[in-house]
Parts: structure tokens; sequence; C-alpha cells
């Protein structure tokens, strides 16, 4: 059968179809006779013709990958055998690889220990004198521990020992690749006894690095992720040499005779260590030297006669320019913004920003700017408070710059703040939109890599505006609908388009005239067929998804049918991930508008979502080989030797694999946008649609769920959100339709949907992630209120997840068992997820009886009291009151909230007391909004306490200027009032507060401040009608109020009427001084009630 094999395996190998259908049929024969496997071991180890060797050994890999209980004893132990003699005699590198990868699945089958003559070749090979030997044993080594890295774990000492000498054998740089890629794989399953041998190893793997970068810089890069798993692990085992690391990386990266990727790679280890572990690179003062070496690297100029990537004019906008050493370094400083304490950061940074800002270079200037931008997202706070006007003074100036490198870094610059500096920077409105829009008049359509950094600052500054979007309107949309009917780019047009949807964000209803020819051109757009057309459909849907939230119902409601086909004709015709994913954002915002629209589509909508979730394409796995063998193996694993598996074109492995199975694997970002799009919008519909969804629950809610653990953090963190969305719809199908198999159903997705956010808040490595699942877990305390709590340990484990981000012990939060010596100073977004924690406490409170969740508050409460200390920053005091008057807002309305609100006060009072005192509006604001809330929850309880905050607010009313803290005293002293009336003495404090009305800013406090003035009439009805005017011309205020809510509109119709009947001169003495409008707005609250 030997020599027959050999020869169907040459024949596999010709140029000619009739030839390899011919021997593909002879090979399925073959494969039947179980003495195929000798006989292919006879072929790897004996035929003359390398290809047909490899060949042999891949199909033995395959067979024995999946019918390893097929093959019988004799064989399996004669095959571990020959594999490891034809390894030996192997002189092909290619078919060497593929017998240490057949070693490597025999290993998955018969552990290392039920195979000592491989341990005896692996220790002789490798400790050989003969330097090739050396290196073939280092990687089978490396392939047999790349795949099964655990059985080896009882040799991991002597695996080190010898990493430690192979690590030193500088004259054999492919043996130290193999080497370092070996010890990589292991890296993750080491243990305590292992760490201090792993320590010692590090100097000389910084040395074999320094070896390999000379011979191979390919290899170099790669096996530079050694210090990324270095980091991933106990970060302290490695700590004694982290600065050499650090130190060796900056070298590399700064040497520009190196290539592009490898400086990449260093930079990128860095950056890695900074996300994960930003403590040590504050312990270990590295933060200087690193800004040092990489302010070189971002402020340096291209080559003569070249620019960067994003300056080129042809810069289609959309280059993902990441592997430039450049383009790191700014992603290095966007790291530190979003991880250390903007303190200490901005104390090393702006000298170097300085420097780079007033040069004359114009690639310092660049950098500097670079620097500004990239530093506006995690740095937002700090740079709102305290440096806003400065930066921005310097962005606009070097708009006006004479080159057009350093106008394009001051447009990106701006871009970044408007989008994350909102909302101090709309105050500057006056002086950016008229320079925008002037800037924008004055370009050159030819320029169309300038225009797009020129709409992005546009846009984004347009997007938060609101309603103050209104005088800038008819400029705007004439610039953009001259580009829709006359630019000849297709790039243009798909500009404005992109700006219509940003400026339809802020104006809203504001837009409706402009809507018809906006429609007009969106629908031309989008029934073209070309191909050069599909960048600008993509666009276009996403333009026509933010017109639907924002136009109007009655405005776009006659289109929504219209929008949906057009939708649905789009996917059916072109096979575009970019084009679908739009579609999907489509069928969700339409959901928001006009439900009913989409139920009789659902079936088909949700049908292509869930293929698109399922979907592997645009998945590609890292394989080792990339040669194409024809491959001939049955498929089924039972032995009734059902008809082979046709041959097949295979990529060195099966290619319907898992994706998780393997050790690496890219994803085109196409594919995960549409997967990411999809869990939002099956999210959205589900919430929307209501009872309408329920056919589809079931088979969406699986498919989302198995998404919840994707590789990439954008699907994971959608499909999160997604689980949310599906609790909250089958909530509101109960409320709607209160059965006991939809109260049930409810339960079962709130125990599968809890514990898994619970568990993802503590092992996700990525903090937006958590971030995201906690604000959505907050969302679903908010709707679906104590059924959230119906099963007694949801309560239990939602609140110690709560405390451990409070505490900083969840993955994301660098472990938090670092040193505590800088508690009050923390990057933004650390305190950012805490916020999201903290803010989930009210809420629980909601759930549950007072007293049930008083433990649990009790335990809670010392972290959020803890960030009230003075040295605390601005946003983390504000958090802790504001949190502590939710908190008290909460016990409010809860069962048994008076007891629990009383026995607290004791620990809270003095915190919102120095609260009320301190230099900041906001902690000012949110402390007597907590006060009030005390008063309110605990009422006579604290009826002792009441002279004492009376004199705080009458000492704070005395000299407060802000008028949001003047509107919230009022809110309190009516709290107080309503809580315990007989505590307050009414003849001094009644006047203060009429003398405040009407509110000016925290015009949701009317309805407290009304249900006060009906409570005070009751009780003193002679006070009330000495002040009946003012009290009247305030209510009189409140019903001009473009929204009022409908308890507020009850509580003035409930109070002018009592006014009406009881006091009837009085009252019409006191409408009568009114201007002319208030009095008819008065008297249509009276009749319309």
């Amino acid at each position: 059968m030997t020599e027959e094999l050999e020869q169907i395996l040459q024949q596999l190998t010709e140029p000619d179809n009739a030839v390899i259908q011919q021997a593909t049929a002879r090979l399925k024969q073959c494969f039947k006779d179980p003495a195929v496997i000798p006989a292919l071991c006879a072929v790897m180890s004996g035929s003359q013709n390398p290809q047909i060797r490899q060949s042999a050994t891949v199909m033995l890999r395959l067979r024995v990958k999946k019918h390893w209980k097929k093959i019988s004893p004799d064989d399996r132990e004669s095959l571990k055998a020959v594999v490891l003699q034809a390894f030996m005699q192997e002189t092909e590198h290619t078919v060497q690889h593929s017998l240490s990868q057949l070693c490597a699945v025999l290993v998955k089958h018969e552990t290392p220990d039920r195979w000592p003559a491989l341990l005896q070749l692996l220790n002789q090979s490798t400790r050989s004198s003969n330097p090739h030997d050396r290196q073939v044993g280092l990687l089978l080594l490396n392939k047999v521990l790349e795949s099964n890295p655990e059985p080896f774990k009882p040799h991991y000492c002597q695996l080190l020992q010898l990493f430690s000498s192979a690590l030193q054998d500088y004259d054999n740089p492919i043996g130290l690749y193999y080497c370092i890629l070996s010890l990589t794989a292991i890296i993750g399953y080491t243990g305590t006894e292992e760490m201090k041998q792993m320590r010692n190893i590090v100097p000389n793997l910084i040395l074999a690095l320094k070896r390999l970068i000379s011979a191979d810089q390919d290899q170099a890069s790669e096996a530079m992720e050694v210090f990324i798993e270095l980091m991933e692990i106990e970060v302290s085992i490695i700590a004694p040499h982290v600065a050499d690391i650090v130190r060796f990386c900056l070298e590399v990266s700064s040497d520009t005779s190196l290539s592009d990727s490898l400086r990449v790679k260093a930079l990128s280890c860095i950056t890695f260590l900074i996300r994960l572990k930003s403590k040590t690179v504050l312990k270990l003062k590295l933060l200087n030297p690193i800004l040092q070496a990489i302010f070189p690297i971002l402020t340096a100029a291209p080559p003569p006669g070249e620019l960067d990537p994003e300056d080129e004019d042809e810069d289609s906008g959309d280059s993902t320019e990441n592997d430039n050493p450049k383009h790191c370094a700014a992603q290095m400083i966007d790291t530190m913004a979003l991880h250390l304490p903007p303190e200490k950061l901005f104390q090393q940074l702006i000298p170097l920003t300085q420097a780079c800002l007033t040069s004359e270079n114009v690639y310092q200037k660049k950098g500097g700017l670079m620097c500004l931008a990239v530093l506006a997202e995690g740095c937002a706070d700090h740079i709102r408070t305290n440096m806003l006007s400065s930066v921005l003074q310097t962005v606009c100036q070097s708009l006006s710059h004479r080159d057009q490198v350093v106008r394009s870094a001051a447009l990106f610059a701006l871009g970044q703040f408007t989008e994350h500096l909102q909302p101090e920077i709309n105050k500057y409105c006056g002086e950016l939109m008229p320079l925008l829009l002037g800037y924008l008049s004055s370009l050159n359509e030819a320029k169309v890599g300038h225009l797009i950094k020129a709409f992005y600052a546009l846009e984004n500054f347009m997007e938060n505006l609101g309603a103050e979007i209104e005088p800038y309107l008819p400029t705007l949309m004439e610039i953009m609908l001259s580009a829709l009917n006359n630019a000849e780019n297709l790039k243009i047009k798909e500009l404005a388009v992109s700006a219509i949807g940003a400026i339809a964000n802020a104006a809203k209803e504001l837009l409706v005239p402009y809507f018809p020819p906006v429609i007009e051109s969106l629908k031309g757009f989008l029934t073209a067929t070309t191909e050069q057309m599909r960048s600008l459909q993509t666009q276009s849907l996403d333009t026509l998804s933010v017109l639907a939230r924002n136009i109007g119902k009655d405005v776009f409601s006659p289109l929504a049918a219209e929008c949906i086909q057009l939708g649905l004709n789009l996917t059916d015709t072109i096979d575009d991930p970019d084009l679908r994913r739009c579609t999907y954002s489509l069928y969700s915002s339409v959901s928001t508008v006009v439900p009913e629209c989409l139920t009789p589509h659902l079936p088909a909508v949700t049908t292509v979502m869930l293929l698109a979730l399922k979907s592997k394409e645009g998945i590609t796995a890292h394989l080792e080989e990339d040669k194409t063998f024809v491959l001939l193996d049955d498929e089924d694993d039972d032995d009734d030797d059902k008809e082979g598996k046709a041959a097949e074109h295979f990529l060195e492995d099966e290619p319907e694999e898992d994706i998780h199975d393997f050790a690496g694997f890219s994803v085109e970002n196409a594919y995960i946008d549409e997967k990411e799009d999809a869990c939002d919008a099956l999210g959205e519909i589900a919430f929307s649609s209501g009872s309408a969804f329920q056919p589809f629950m079931k088979s969406s809610f699986q498919q989302v769920y198995e998404m919840r653990d994707f590789p990439h953090e954008d699907v994971r963190r959608a499909a999160l959100g997604a689980l949310g969305q599906f609790c909250r719809s089958q909530h509101k199908v109960w409320t709607e339709n209160p059965s006991e198999a939809n109260h049930q159903a409810l339960l079962k997705l709130l125990d599968v949907v809890l514990p898994c956010f619970v568990e993802t808040v503590r092992t996700d490595r990525e903090r937006q992630v958590v971030m995201n699942v906690l604000e959505t877990m907050n969302n679903v305390m908010k709707s679906c209120k104590e059924e959230v709590c119906r099963n007694p340990s949801h309560l239990k484990e939602i609140s110690l997840v709560i405390r451990d981000v409070l505490k900083k012990k969840t993955a994301c939060q660098d472990g938090g068992n670092d040193d505590a010596d800088d508690e009050d100073q923390q990057a933004e977004y650390d305190a950012m997820l805490q916020e999201f924690a903290g803010e989930g406490i009210p809420l629980l409170v909601s759930c549950v009886p007072a007293d049930q969740f008083a433990p649990f508050l009790n335990d809670l409460l010392p972290f959020i009291i803890n960030k009230a200390k003075s040295s605390c920053t601005v946003a983390d005091r504000s958090f802790s009151v504001g949190t502590i008057g939710e908190i008290l807002q909460a016990l409010v309305s809860a069962p048994g909230g008076r007891g629990v609100a009383g026995r607290l006060s004791n620990r809270l009072l003095p915190v919102l007391v120095a609260g009320v005192k301190d230099s900041d509006a906001e902690v000012r604001n949110n402390s007597v909004f907590g006060l009030g809330c005390l008063a309110q929850a605990a009422g006579p309880i604290i009826a002792s306490d009441y002279p004492m905050m009376l004199s705080v607010f009458s000492n704070l009313l005395a000299k407060e200027t802000d008028l949001k803290v003047i509107d919230n005293l009022c809110a309190a002293l009516c709290r107080m009032i309503l809580s315990h009336v007989d505590a307050v003495p009414l003849e001094q404090v009644f006047p203060a507060l009429v003398a405040h009305l009407p509110l000016k800013e925290d015009l949701e406090e009317n309805k407290t401040v009304l249900s006060c003035l009906a409570l005070v009439f009751k009780h003193s009805p002679a006070l009330v009608v000495k002040f009946m005017r003012p009290i009247v011309a305030a209510a009189s205020h409140v019903a001009g109020l473009k929204e009022v809510d409908e308890e507020t509109q009850k509580s003035l119709v409930f109070l002018l009427k009592a006014f009406a009947q009881k006091n009837g001169a009085d009252f019409q003495a006191a409408v009568t001084s009114l201007p002319a409008e208030q009095q008819t707005r008065v008297h249509l609250v009276i009749s319309a009630s």
C-alpha cells in the first residue's frame, strides 16, 4: 500500500483536474483500510520527495486529530516512534515544521509522561553540541508547548533551566527565536514555584532579543510578544526588571535604522504596560523617561520631499495608519491620558508640549497639537476645569498658520475637543462657529484630505450644540445642500451627508423646513447601483437613521415603511457588511419612532441580523503554514463508514474550526462592526417592539448570549447591552400583559443575565466593557425594579460586585493591590467606572424593602463617604455627595426607608453639611439636595437637627450666587416643610423661600415647590395669602414653560384651583396684577383642567 499511497500523493500535486479527481477516488478507498496509518508512516519517513513527505505528515495529523479513537494501540505506538525518527533524520525545514505539528497533536492525546521517548529526544536535541540539532529541538519543543502548555507543568522548572542557557546561545538566532516563543507559551501557566526562575531569566531575555534584532527583525518583533505575556501575569514577579524592559523598548523604538514594524512593537509593549499597570509606571518613576523618548518620535519630520500619511492630500480619511511609530507615540499619550491621574501626567507633559507649540518647526508644532488632541478624551475634566480657554486659543491660532500640516493638526485637535470637552466648550460657540464656517468656505475642493479634517471638527462641534445651532442653520444647510447638488467629488457629497446627520442631532425639529430636499438627495443616492456609490450609500443610511430619530414622528412616519423597504432592497442586492450594518441602525431607529411599521418585517430583519452574528465571514485564523493541500478525510466519528468526505482544498487546518480554538485570529473590521451593530439593533428593536418581538426573543437571545465572551471587546459590549435590553423588553411585555407565563419568562431571563453581568464586571480586562455593563445593569434595575431581586441571591451578588469596583478589586482596575499612597489621585476613566458602580446603589434601594438592603448599604457607604474628603478631586466630591443624595431620595419611597434614613443620619449629616461649604458649585448643589432628601426621608426622626440645617441654609442663602444652588436650596427647604412642617418656623422660612421664586435653572424641582406651597396653604392659609402675588407670579412662570411633566402640571392645577376656590378675591387681585400674557396662562391652566 505504501507505494500506491506515494503514487496517489504524487498525482494529487499534478496540475491536471482529471488526474486529481482520479487520485482522490483511489485515496478514499485507501482510507477505508486501517493499514493506511502504517503506510502513511512509511511514506512520511521514506519518500524521496519532500512535498510528498509533507503531504503524508499533514494527512496523518488530521487523522490523529479527528480519529484518534479509531487508530489501534499498536499503530499508535509505532506512529509515535516513527514520527520522532522521521523528525531527527529530516533535512527540509518545512517538513520538520509539519512533523513538529504532528507531534503536538499526538501530545494532546498522549500526555508527555506517556511518551518518554519524546521527552528524551527533546532533552538530547536541545542540549546537543550540534547547533542544528539544538535548533530543531527547540522548534519541536515550541510546537508541542504551544499546543499543550499544561501537561508539561511538572517539567516547567527543568524547561526554565533549559531556556536560561538556550537564551545565551547567541550564535544560534533561530534557536533564540524558538526558545522565546516557547517561554511565551508557558508564561500564563506558571505557578509561584517557577516565578523566581522566571524572574532570573528576564535579563538574558533582553540580551537575546538584542541579538535576534541584529539577525532577523521580523522574528524579533514576534518574539517581543513575550513582554506582553509577562506583563499580563502578576507584574510584581518581573517588577525588578520592568524598568530594564521599558528602557530596552525605548531604545528599540528610538532607533530609526530599525524597521517601522519592530519600533511599533516596542512602543506597543510600553503602551500595554501603561494600560495594565499604570501604578507601576508611576511608582518606578518611568513616566518622565518614556515621555522624553517618545516626543522626538512624535515630532519627527518625514523624509525630505515626503509628508506623513495623514497629511497626504489623497488621504481618504479612513486610513488606519497604525503601523508607523509616530502614530503609536500619539496612541501612547492617549493611553496615558486614559490610565494615569491627570495631575501627575500634566506635570511632566505640559513643559514638553509647550516647547513644541512655541517652536517655529512645523513638525514640532504638529506634535504639540497632536498631543493636546489625544489628551482630550482621558483628561476631559482636568482640561475643562483648568485650561480650556488657553488650549482653545492655541488651537484656534494654529488654524491660521501658513503651513497646512499645522492647520490639519489644529483641525484634528479641535475635533477632539468638541467631541470630549462638552458642555463647557459650547460657551465658545460664538467664536468657534464663525471660525469653522469661514475656514470651510475658503477651502479648495481638490484638497479632499484637508476637507475631511475640517468637516470632522465642524461635525463634532455641531452635534452637541442643541438649539444653539439655530442662528447658523441657514448658512450650514446652504453649504451642505450645495455640496449634495453640485460637488463633483463623491467624497465631498459623503462628507455633507454625514454633516447633515450631525446637524439633525442638534437641530431636531428645526430642520423640518430643509427635510424635503435632503430626503430627495438621500433617496437618489440609495437607489443607485454602481460600486463607486457604495460608501456614499452607507453614509446616507446612517444619516437617514439620525433623521428618523430627530425630525419628529409626524414628519417621519409617512416615510417609515418606504425606508424599511429601501434597506431590505439594498441588502438583497448588495453583499456588503458595512451596508448591512447601516440598515440595522435604520430599522432600529424606525422601531423607536413607529414600531408598528417594522412589525411585518421582523421575520426578515431578525433573520439577517442573526445570520450576521453566526457568520464566520471575515475571520482569518493565524495558521502556521499557508500551503494549500488537497485533503481527503472522512468526517464521521461514528464507525458506520459513511461515504468519505470529498477532496477539498485545505489550509493546514479544518476551516470550520471554532474561532475560539485558535491562538490568534484577525477579523476584518467591517464584520466586527456588523456584529456589534446587529447586537445593538436587536436589543433596541426588542425593547421598542415589545410583544411584537416575542416570537423572535428566544432565537435572538440564544445567539446574542453566545457573543457575550466574543474576543473583540466592541462585540462583547454590544452583546451584553442587548441582553439588558431583552430583560427590559420582557418586563414591558409582562407589565402590559401580566400573565404568569410572562412573569416566569422575565425571572428566567434575569436569572441568566444578571449573573453574567456580575461575572463580566469582575473578570473582563476591558474597562470600557465593564463601564457599559454597569450602565446596562443600572438600566435593568431602573426598569425591572423589585423583579431584579425576586431571587435574593441577585441582591447579594450585585451589592458585592459594586463593592469590588469601589475597592478597585476587579480585573480591569489593575487588581487594586498596589500601594494606596495616592488613593485620591486616579485616572478620570477609573473614577468614572466607580461612578457607574455607585449609581447602582440608589437603584438597588428602589428594588427591595429598606431593611433587607440595610446591611449591604452599611457596607458600601464608607467607600462613598471616603470620596467626599477635601483632598479628593471635584468630580469625586460631587459624585460622593450626589450619590448620598440619590440614596436618601430612594429611601423616601422604599418600604421601611424612614427608619433606615434615621439610623444613617448621624453618619451622613456631617458629610453633607461640609459639602454645603465646598468651593465648587456642583458639590454645594448636590450637598444641598442631599440634606433636603435626608429631611424628607427621615422626617420627624431628625427633628432635633432641623434648627442646625436651617442655620446652614440661611448662611448659604446670604452669599450664594449660583442660580442652580439657590434653586436646590429652595427645594430642600420645601422638602423639610413637606416632611415635618411643625419643625419649621414658617414665619421666618416661608418669606425667604418665596423671595427666591420662580426657580431659574433646576426646573425639575418645580413639582417639589408647588407641592410644598399647597401644603403650607392648607396648614397656614393666612401666611400664603400674605404672599399671594409673588406666589401667583411664580406659578404663571411655571405655566409658561415649554416642557412641564404631568406631575408638575397636576400640582400647578391643584394649587391655583385651591386659591381660586378658597381665597377668590385675593387670587383675582394677584392675577390682575400680572402682565396680560401671564394672566392668560393662569386662566388657561384653570380652564383646561
